[in-house]
């Protein structure tokens, strides 16, 4: 190209569809969002959800700026996907952690996920589902045992609020179902009717952020409003977690329940902000739908015969891996006419 002439057109990583919105907003409106399933997080399990979560989000935000000097790169913190990768960490981890455990899950979803694979919009998978991955894999007891009740604010005392100490004596809904069946649930958590009912305000243990099925679903309807997400990742992957827990729920060592899987674990915090990733997710929408029901086929498989009660990380995970092969078989077809033959020169 002649010098002086500016280019027609350019190629760069994705998201390519663009709505007026820039990465910065997109990044802080989501963070937003989470806003309410923290408050609830603090309310159900105490100070210390708030003291992790801030730990996370500082830890990620200084790993990014280290990182991105060392490499030479302009820092960019500002732009607040640092902040959301350390809410989503802190969100997926047990409330009963230390504090310094988010700080390694920082190091592995931002330096070692992110900027070293190029930075924004490079990255393979999910960098807040990297950070839970790996600490699952080096540290098995805190990231499975570590579990809080929720807590009695007129009772208990308000070192055990902030400490944790002596309150980690509970199990998630899930691993009462994988390792007792249904009727060991129902005795533990009430029956089918108040199951329901706490589970979907968020009255029951797991991670920091993803007791809260009410709350997240506004947050994510909230998203939808706005345009940041779409319908596709979220319905199929909580339809075809709910439609596979119905026609196995017959089978008395699956224990299986619609409701009860949809509105247990992290499937809800996944389906609408982990899934819905922009650079880890299809951005055509046959894939998405094709994602989801990928997502969710692999949460029932890893629920049913994994080692874990939980699958929704690493189905999202090695959807993740896919990606790429779903955005070429469901890419449009050109809208150029196809090539005509060449026409043989008249002798």
């Amino acid at each position: 190209m002649s010098a002086g002439v500016q280019p027609t057109w350019t190629v760069s990583v994705s998201p390519h569809i663009r709505k007026g919105m820039t990465t910065s907003g997109i990044m802080w409106t989501v963070t937003a969002s989470l806003i309410p399933v923290l408050l609830f997080s603090i309310y159900n399990f105490g100070l210390r959800s708030l003291l992790i979560t801030l730990s996370s989000i500082l830890a990620c935000i200084v790993v990014e700026a280290l990182s991105q000097a060392a490499l030479g790169r302009k820092v960019s913190v500002s732009d607040g996907s640092a902040v959301l990768t350390g809410m989503l960490l802190a969100f997926v981890i047990p409330p009963g952690v230390p504090y310094w455990l988010p700080l390694i899950g920082a190091v592995v979803a931002i330096f070692i996920n992110k900027e070293l694979m190029g930075g924004l919009g490079f990255n393979v998978w999910n960098p807040a589902l990297v950070g839970r991955a790996v600490l699952t894999a080096a540290f098995p007891v805190y990231m499975t045992a570590a579990w809080l009740p929720s807590v009695n604010w007129g009772k208990a005392p308000m070192s055990i609020y902030v400490s944790g100490v002596d309150a980690v004596s509970t199990a998630t809904p899930l691993a009462v179902l994988k390792q007792y069946g249904m009727a060991a649930l129902t005795q533990q958590f009430g029956d089918l009717s108040v199951i329901y009912s706490n589970f979907f305000i968020g009255s029951r243990p797991g991670c920091i952020g993803e007791t809260s099925a009410l709350l997240i679903l506004l947050g994510g309807l909230f998203l939808l409003v706005r345009g940041i997400i779409t319908w596709h990742i979220p319905v199929s992957t909580i339809a075809t977690v709910a439609v596979l827990s119905w026609i196995f729920g017959g089978e008395a060592w699956f224990g299986g329940n619609p409701l009860v899987h949809v509105l247990s674990g992290g499937l809800m915090l996944g389906a609408f902000y982990m899934a819905t990733d922009y650079v880890t997710s299809p951005t055509i929408k046959a894939g998405q739908i094709v994602f989801g029901i990928g997502v969710g086929t692999l949460t029932l498989i890893i629920r049913l015969k994994g080692g874990y009660p939980e699958g929704v990380c690493y189905a999202i995970l090695l959807m993740n891996c896919l990606t790429p092969a779903l955005e070429e078989w469901f890419k449009p077809a050109r809208f150029a006419p196809p090539k005509q033959a060449p026409v043989a020169a008249a002798k």
